[in-house]
């Protein structure tokens, strides 16, 4: 048999794997390079990228004997520590999904196997004098060569995520100078939703601000790393005893509205994860000793339905719902969560535009137009209503202020007073990437795609805020290209 050979069919699947697993899991599923918390893992990933770059290249077709088999043993040691410390980061930081920690065992084990393999050989080659001896095996050469620069570029691609994290730590760190101040003395707020794009920065404004968190999360232990042990996690309502004072209730949980098809049962699991999950926090609402001076509950513009292209209307808290599925299920979302004014609480239904942070749906709309793709979604006619995610984390304050003189009830528009025309959007987003944006995607292809959630991106409204700047509140990115800027 020829181990050799043997080592490089099995480095080739290696190839094949580590590319699915990159791809689906990495960048897609899990979105590494846009969080903060990954950003170890992201080195590491980077590190051993370019040893992997490194070992198909140079093994494609090349033997390497002497000194360089040596190399390639001390190589392999380091790879190997790289990848059980991976393991031990990813396991701290993150909860892996079923189908990634299978491959990831797949890999370990294929990865155990052609080293072992590489090895054996390594101690025939270390007796040769030492050279890089030319022996290509046709095309299996050429694939390992490809995967070599396949890796080689997302190793650069996750030291470049690095060094974004990097700057980005930076410019939010300047973006929190500003101290948010949620209550005049010290609280215990309870937050759903609080591993999410959102939730995660209200739960370090709360915590900057000296007051008590709980988080009821499906997963306590993530959680539980995401803020360094700062709060209490919970699995269940059921583990808050009768007698646990809450003062704030803070509701954002809900599956990811825009991704999979919108079919029954998409639309069932939808509501169960706010409308369900708002009817359990009301029931426990109902028998706590102590009741929550205030529910901030999420909802979102989507309870306008759409609006008819070329029609400038300004759509206020007080506008009409529409009788289509996303309307329909935040009217039941409010509904659920007003359900807890018959215990004496105040409840805000924070109505959220499409909320622009370094997570969200905002890298996911930059993404064509990065790769200089981007233009006009449909028609480039409809309302884009947005908001910046520190002016969302502001306006929960502003609320949490407001309660304390018994002065929040019912819906409040979270989004910037600027909305613009989705082509003025993409017009914009190219200029500050200084990338062209012009090639228009038509609707009928968005629609193939997403079936009715296409009415999300290709339909939309022109909302304001109207309540929030009657009360006062001061928009800290109020114009959408300064938005952009600061993310």
């Amino acid at each position: 048999m020829n181990t050799h050979l043997l080592a490089l069919q099995l480095m080739a699947a290696q190839g094949c794997l580590g590319a699915f697993d990159t791809i689906y899991h990495h960048e897609i599923t899990e979105a590494l390079p846009q969080k903060a918390s990954a950003r170890l893992e992201l080195t590491i990933h980077a590190t051993r990228a370019l040893i992997y770059s490194l070992l198909f290249v140079g093994l494609a077709a090349w033997e390497w004997h002497g000194a360089w088999a040596w190399v390639l043993v001390i190589v392999f040691g380091v790879e190997i520590v790289l990848t059980l410390w991976d393991f031990v980061v990813e396991d701290q930081t993150r909860l892996l999904p079923a189908t990634e920690r299978v491959t990831h065992t797949v890999l370990a084990i294929n990865a155990g196997a052609f080293i072992a393999l590489l090895a054996l050989n390594s101690s025939e080659w270390a007796n040769l004098p030492t050279a890089l001896v030319w022996q290509p095996y046709g095309w299996l050469s050429v694939f390992l060569a490809l995967c070599g620069v396949g890796v080689g570029l997302s190793g650069l691609r996750d030291a470049y995520a690095v060094w974004q994290l990097g700057r980005r730590k930076v410019q939010e760190k300047a973006e929190q100078e500003e101290h948010l101040s949620f209550a005049a003395t010290p609280q215990t707020v309870l937050v759903t939703g609080a591993t999410g794009f959102i939730g995660q920065q209200l739960v370090a404004a709360l915590l900057a601000d000296g007051h008590a968190v709980t988080v009821l999360t499906r997963q306590p232990k993530q959680a539980a790393w995401t803020f360094d042990g700062q709060v209490r996690c919970i699995a269940a309502l059921d583990e808050l005893s009768a007698a646990q004072h809450i003062d704030m209730v803070v509701n954002l949980a809900g599956a990811r509205i825009v991704g999979h098809r919108w079919t029954d049962a998409r639309k069932a699991a939808l509501r169960r994860s706010r409308v369900a999950l708002t009817q359990e926090l009301v029931a426990w609402i109902a028998r706590a000793q102590h009741k929550p001076r205030v529910l901030l509950s999420a909802s979102a513009i989507g309870y306008y339905g759409v609006q008819p292209q070329g029609d400038a209307t300004e759509l206020a808290e007080d506008s009409a719902p529409q009788a289509i599925f996303m309307s329909q299920l935040c009217q039941e979302w409010e509904a659920a969560a007003r359900q807890a004014e018959c215990y004496g609480v105040q409840v805000g239904c924070m109505r959220f535009g499409l909320v622009f942070g370094h997570q969200g749906s905002l890298p996911q709309m930059l993404l064509p137009i990065r790769f200089g793709v981007g233009g006009p979604l449909g028609s480039g006619k409809q309302w884009v209503t947005w908001v910046h995610v520190r002016d969302v984390i502001r306006g929960i304050a502003h609320l949490a202020r407001r309660s304390e003189e018994q002065a929040v009830s019912g819906a409040y528009n979270f989004c910037a007073p600027e909305a613009i025309e989705q082509r003025r959007f993409a017009q914009v987003a190219g200029a500050v990437l200084h990338r062209p944006s012009f090639m228009p995607t038509p609707a009928f292809v968005m629609r193939a795609l997403l079936g009715e959630q296409a009415d999300l991106l290709v339909e939309g409204q022109r909302v304001v805020p109207r309540r929030l700047l009657a009360e006062g509140f001061a928009f800290r990115h109020p114009q959408l290209e300064g938005a952009l800027r600061s993310l």
